[in-house]
């Protein structure tokens, strides 16, 4: 058992803060009655002096300095009891001077109530290694100075008493703890939920706003090839839209870096569904993307299902339009058995998506599958192009 560490902390720590009370009722209560408890204890202090004037041998000024002494550590225990200890302990011994055979004790009343307040209050706020230290040096004393009368039953009730705020002590940290790890828990699931939110955000920007970015950018650059007759200027501003568009991208992508998280995403239900996988096509084609579109759309779809579906072909489109601009897409959307399955293919020669880059859309497409029971395949073709297949369960759950 390590003493010295309590043994510091008893000679000259400093004392724990006392908790906190925040009780209108308290309040209340202090305001009103610190006036009267110190008025109470001006009382004692002059009566302790006039108790000594009586009875021992001393001096109005050695009287009235030691009656002082007695009260103070009370007022001081309040705020630190640890230094009220302190203060009070000289005067178990200083307290016994002049005692004579007729007093019971060589204490006075005031000095043993004063004196079991301010260690009682120290029980309540310290740890076990201090109380322990204090209550071995508050027995000392009593042996020393008052052998004969009953010193094992004060050392007993210094014991019960250190034992008892002990327990009251240990109990309330226990409290302290376990509201410490509450508000820790409470503030852990509002930085979970900012971040799923934030997450959601990245993935909504992303595949909604980078989408759009991404067919002006390859509308601007192939205007050129589809328009005929552009004047130098018309050129020069296309190519200034194509620039402003991929520098927005670029400046997007570092921002979704910083807002993308980890931990899943908390889906919403978002607008869009299979059936706007139609319009998705005709934005692509109107970008100036060739692609076609084939396969029926089976009933019944869920709407989860559909959500991610159209994600999907629209993360695709974009991925065509950016690594292949120019090459034919089919974009193929057909029923299986309890599954839905997505394919979107780039003509032969098209690049593959490079590895390890900053985007996150082939990851957001698995994730996606996955969150649904499903799987996404993407990779060279054996034509030498690039596809992409989702294969997504129309059982929700």
């Amino acid at each position: 058992m390590d003493v010295v560490g309590p043994l510091r902390r008893v000679l000259a720590g400093p004392d724990h803060r006392p908790p906190a009370t925040a009780s209108r009722r308290w309040a209340r209560t202090r305001s009103y009655g610190a006036p009267l408890a110190v008025l109470a204890l001006l009382g004692l202090g002059l009566a302790n002096a006039q108790y000594w004037l009586d009875n021992r041998p001393m001096n109005g000024l050695v009287a009235g300095l030691l009656s002082a002494w007695s009260v103070l550590p009370v007022v001081v225990a309040v705020r630190r009891p640890l230094l009220a200890w302190r203060i009070a302990y000289p005067l178990l011994f200083l307290g016994t001077v002049g005692a004579n055979a007729r007093e019971p004790w060589p204490w006075t009343t005031v000095q043993i109530l004063g004196f079991l307040f301010v260690f009682a209050t120290l029980a309540l706020r310290e740890d076990s290694g201090v109380i322990g230290i204090v209550t071995a040096l508050n027995i000392v004393p009593v042996f020393l100075f008052a052998p004969r009368a009953n010193a094992w039953g004060v050392a007993l009730l210094l014991v019960a008493i250190a034992l008892a705020g002990d327990m009251v002590s240990r109990r309330r940290r226990s409290r302290q703890a376990l509201a410490e790890q509450s508000e820790l828990t409470e503030v852990e699931k509002a930085r979970r939920a900012v971040l799923e939110e934030r997450a959601r955000i990245a993935r909504e920007m992303h595949d909604v706003v980078a989408h759009h970015m991404s067919m002006i950018a390859v509308q601007a650059e192939t205007a050129p090839y589809r328009v005929t007759g552009l004047s130098p200027p018309a050129l020069a501003e296309f190519t200034t839209i194509a620039s402003g568009a991929r520098a927005a991208l670029t400046d997007m992508r570092r921002l979704l870096g910083v807002l993308r998280a980890e931990n899943d995403e908390s889906p919403r239900a978002p607008q869009p569904g299979l059936a706007e996988v139609t319009t998705l096509v005709e934005t692509a084609r109107r970008a100036g993307v060739t692609v076609a579109l084939d396969g029926h759309e089976p009933a019944d779809v869920p709407e989860a299902v559909g959500l991610a579906a159209y994600r999907i072909v629209q993360e695709a489109l974009a991925n065509a339009a950016r690594h292949a601009p120019g090459g034919p897409v089919r974009v193929s959307v057909r029923g299986g058995p309890g599954l839905l399955v997505v394919e979107v293919a780039n003509g032969p020669g098209s690049p593959a998506p490079a590895p390890g880059g900053p985007g996150h859309g082939l990851i957001g497409m698995r994730e996606r599958a996955a969150l649904l029971g499903g799987v996404l395949e993407a990779g060279p073709s054996p034509d030498g192009g690039y596809r992409v297949e989702a294969r997504l369960p129309l059982a929700e759950g």
